[in-house]
């Protein structure tokens, strides 16, 4: 199993490193330079207003149907057809209950067009995610790898067109961007749709509100597991655009180290979306689970700490290089939100372990004492700090949630030597960062060059710490 996840793993980050960071920093952060200051604010904040109504949204279909179709594939013809009739009940009720809550909350009828093209973006995401989790489900990891770089792949094509060609140079316009998402979602979903739809010998459309009611109590843990980290990682940037007088301007800000933060974010994640059927089979076989998630959570924890390293000093020049709005204050942002990038790696590894585990309730009182903590911290420190004092309280979050996920996962499961990693981990912070205070005295050297020296450091001293074991990596390969 080991060597089936590296070799999924490897392919999955290819193809990902290879679309998605050109979306990022060539579409999305051209789009956020292109249109005028506060827009791409006003974007990002409506974005994460509608995240926080994903309970509704997707109610844990996602995740409770990839677990289930990896350990059962022949229910696959049963709760199919059942699941995309629950999810257009449900996206239905979402689409009103974001347009009920952006009255209440303010929100004028000047955003209120942008605010429905997101939202029907969200189910139609939230669409595209369920047919994938059918197709990681059946175990065809590399066919979901290929699906989850499409609609990023055809908006890098759409965007281009519209940011690039003559016949639009210079007239690109925040909802042009959000119209171009509606696109490449629908047709990705299409696309998913025609590859189960070829797994399936029959496909037939019944409604029986007692098998709908029997999923919805099935997922509901999943649900709340997904309301709750959705209100934790996004209320940040709502609350920003929110509470201050400024708050457009900030959360524009806010968005542009938040997205850096995201395209790194993208490798715990895809851990996360292989390592959850994966680990589902092997907890439903007996199988041991604790090579693999040390394996996992080395890999990913020393390509954090590495990285946090080398943006930790070249924060100013990094943000100045991306963004005409670039600061040493927005570097100081960035610098906050990658303080956290290691947590959240580790708790894509151990909360994908719970969630494989069926360990959901105790992970939501996790996720609701985070909750309450975050909220609690964002407004203590966003008057005073601004969209820097977000960033802090979203550091402090991370890891208390992954703290608390490793108490869980050793009282519930056997996930091996984890004392002996973050020992490790420990040394490798203080040795790369030290390595990156000397390498910062080069003067001689642009720090382009610095930083990617900082990074080669870490590389070089994750693996005599033996965090990364290319030995082991071999032999496992084999």
């Amino acid at each position: 199993m080991k060597r089936e996840f590296l070799i999924n793993i490897i392919f999955l980050l290819a193809v990902n490193l290879l679309i998605k960071p050109f979306y990022l920093f060539g579409i999305d952060r051209t789009v956020q330079n292109t249109v005028p200051m506060g827009d791409y604010g006003i974007y990002f904040a409506l974005f994460n207003f509608t995240f926080l109504f994903q309970i509704v949204n997707d109610f844990g279909i996602q995740n409770f149907n990839n677990r289930n179709i990896a350990q059962y594939n022949h229910l696959l013809g049963k709760y199919f057809p059942n699941i995309l009739i629950l999810k257009s009940l449900l996206g239905t009720l979402y689409l009103l209950l974001v347009f009920l809550t952006a009255w209440f909350a303010g929100y004028g009828l000047d955003v209120l067009p942008l605010l429905a093209i997101i939202a029907v973006n969200q189910v139609l995401n939230s669409l595209v995610l369920f047919l994938r989790s059918n197709v990681s489900g059946l175990g065809r990891y590399r066919l979901d790898s290929l699906l989850s770089v499409t609609d990023r792949l055809l908006l890098i094509l759409v965007c281009g067109v519209l940011l690039w060609a003559p016949p639009f140079r210079g007239a690109f316009r925040i909802e042009w961007f959000a119209w171009a998402h509606t696109f490449a979602l629908s047709a990705t979903a299409l696309l998913a749709f025609g590859v189960i739809r070829g797994r399936l010998p029959t496909l037939r459309f019944r409604f029986r509100w007692p098998f709908l009611l029997l999923l919805l109590r099935r997922s509901a843990p999943y649900a709340l597991a997904v309301f709750l980290t959705s209100i934790y990682n996004r209320i940040d940037g709502v609350m920003v655009e929110r509470l201050l007088p400024d708050g457009q301007v900030e959360a524009d800000i806010y968005a542009s180290a938040f997205r850096l933060f995201e395209a790194s974010n993208m490798i715990g994640f895809l851990f996360a979306g292989l390592l959850l059927p994966i680990f589902s089979g092997m907890i439903r076989r007996g199988e041991a689970v604790g090579g693999l998630a040390q394996l996992s959570f080395r890999l990913v924890g020393a390509g954090a700490l590495a990285l946090f390293c080398g943006i930790f000093f070249y924060r100013t020049e990094i943000m100045i290089a991306l963004y005409d709005s670039g600061s040493v204050y927005s570097g100081r942002v960035l610098a906050y939100l990658m303080g956290g990038f290691f947590a959240v790696c580790g708790t894509y590894i151990f909360g994908t372990l719970l969630v494989a585990n069926d360990s959901l309730r105790q992970l939501n009182y996790v996720f609701a004492v985070s909750l309450l903590f975050n909220i609690v911290l964002n407004f203590l420190l966003i008057p005073r700090y601004k969209a820097e004092g977000a960033a802090i309280a979203t550091c402090i979050t991370q890891f208390g949630v992954l703290a608390c996920e490793l108490l869980l996962a050793h009282r519930l499961l056997r996930p091996g030597n984890t004392g002996g990693a973050i020992f490790r981990f420990s040394a490798l912070l203080a040795l790369a960062l030290a390595a990156g205070l000397l390498i910062q005295t080069c003067s001689g050297l642009g720090w382009l060059w610095r930083f990617l020296a900082t990074l080669a450091a870490g590389g070089v001293f994750a693996l005599i710490l033996g965090l990364v074991d290319v030995r082991g990596l071999a032999q496992w390969r084999r």
